[in-house]
């Protein structure tokens, strides 16, 4: 028998427009999409009562740790919280423990995710100075992408041998995702600023750290490398109005063979939150100046910048209270990453229809997945409804991820996630999760 689903009376967000809409699925996909549906029979039927309905959030970078790290998050956990704010598919680093550095490593983390995860799955193959065979094993078809850290990341993940940069961009087969930091820059700054305020440094030295230069050199190294070799190169997390210039707008994403990324937290924060935040903002690369926020805001709107991120990265309370050279880099933000662009929207800095399009569609065809990123018949059934008119307060009894903090606590953002489907099932309903319900690893039409 068919498993079907229908959705009433919804406001329908979707390739650039607003309507009303009636959605039916069947088996996982959906079948139609009008109105007056109302005399088709399902096994559930969810009233939306003119809330918005959008397809399910892509989230092309997040590290949720496990293994090796899960004392700070499991797969099964962050994608719980993933689903609760409307991230319904992500697509998880290499730097766990041990590092994703072989196709049985890699299978490992596939296997976990199918047994533990909520949401759509897929993870990263990662990089180092002598794993290149095994690299170039990766199947395009089902693995979204090779991770490289052109910076400082965990284990023996930092990529510095510029030949195997080269012979990577020259034969990889699939996307490059690059971490840009030029390591030398940030070594010697680190040293100069231990000299100047040995073990008492606080935060706000973070982006005078990891600084504007640091990002222009490693962003510059891997686009001139990209397009020697016509490699398909996907930056992550830009934070710098230094490097906007090495994106094009002048083209639509699906002709583009480098593509770029922003991420939530380098939207909503400055340097100026140091002082208030301290270590629970520090992350690589940095939050820096405003005058960056405003400049990657800018870029963003129009589509210099093509997606919209979390890089979300969970550690422990204490770990983040420890003295910021021993403090790690990483703060938690997917549950709560669609609302605080939905701030946005209520601040009239972005329309809804284009967070739904750096969100949602840009995400599914800059990786080209299979069948996502769109509420159009015939493809999967990831949705989700949101009341934009219930508020959602972050408190330590709503906040999901394992690490129990975010830096958001006390803020009021505009919205509420009430459901979440995925891939057909219904997952997440006002607070309550189907347990029974797993998510689908993501494909990719390569």
């Amino acid at each position: 028998m068919s498993n079907t689903l229908l959705i009433l009376n919804a406001r329908l967000v979707n390739e650039g427009q607003i309507c009303d809409a009636d959605v039916y699925v069947e088996d996982g996909f959906i079948a139609r999409i009008g109105t007056g549906l109302s005399g088709k029979t399902a096994d559930t039927v969810i009233d939306a009562g003119g809330q918005y309905l959008i397809p399910g959030v892509i989230d092309d970078q997040v590290h949720f740790r496990e293994p090796g790290l899960t004392h700070k998050a499991t797969i099964g956990s962050e994608a719980r919280a993933a689903i609760a704010g409307g991230t319904t598919s992500f697509m998880e680093m290499p730097n766990t423990v041990p590092n994703t550095l072989t196709q049985e490593l890699l299978a490992d983390k596939y296997a976990i995710a199918a047994r533990t995860s909520p949401a759509n799955y897929s993870f990263f193959m990662g990089v180092s100075n002598d794993n290149r065979d095994e690299v170039l094993k990766t199947d395009p078809r089902t693995v979204c992408g090779i991770k490289i850290f052109m910076g400082s990341s965990t284990g023996s993940m930092l990529v510095d041998d510029v030949h195997i940069l080269e012979a990577l961009f020259r034969e990889s087969p699939m996307l490059i995702a690059t971490h840009c930091e030029d390591e030398a820059t940030v070594r010697a700054r680190t040293e100069l600023f231990r000299q100047q305020y040995g073990d008492d440094a606080q935060a706000f030295i973070h982006p005078l750290i990891r600084n504007e230069e640091a990002c222009l050199k490693s962003s510059s190294l891997a686009v001139e490398l990209a397009k020697r070799y016509n490699t398909r190169l996907h930056i992550l997390h830009l934070t710098t109005a230094d490097e906007l210039h090495l994106f094009q707008n002048d083209i639509s994403l699906s002709d583009k063979r480098i593509t770029s990324e922003v991420c939530v937290h380098h939207l909503w924060f400055s340097a100026d939150d140091y002082d208030r935040l301290g270590n629970q903002i520090k992350c690589n690369p940095a939050i820096k100046a405003s005058p960056n926020r405003a400049a990657l805001w800018e870029a963003l709107l129009d589509d210099r910048l093509d997606i919209i991120a979390t890089d979300h990265a969970p550690h422990t309370w204490n770990e983040k209270q420890q003295p910021y050279w021993k403090a790690p880099a990483g703060l938690p933000l997917v549950q709560h990453a669609l609302l605080m662009m939905m701030q946005a929207v209520h601040d009239g800095k972005i329309s809804l229809e284009r967070v739904v399009q750096k969100m949602c569609h840009a995400p599914a065809d800059c990786f080209c997945i299979d069948r996502r990123g769109y509420v159009r018949e015939g493809y999967w059934a990831d949705l989700v409804l949101l009341a934009a008119s219930r508020p959602t307060i972050v408190a330590k009894d709503n906040i999901l991820y394992q690490c129990g903090w975010s830096p958001l606590e006390g803020t009021s953002l505009p919205g509420m996630v009430t459901h979440t489907i995925v891939s057909g099932k219904l997952a997440y309903t006002n607070g309550a999760f189907n347990e029974t319900v797993r998510g689908e690893r993501l494909l990719f039409n390569r």
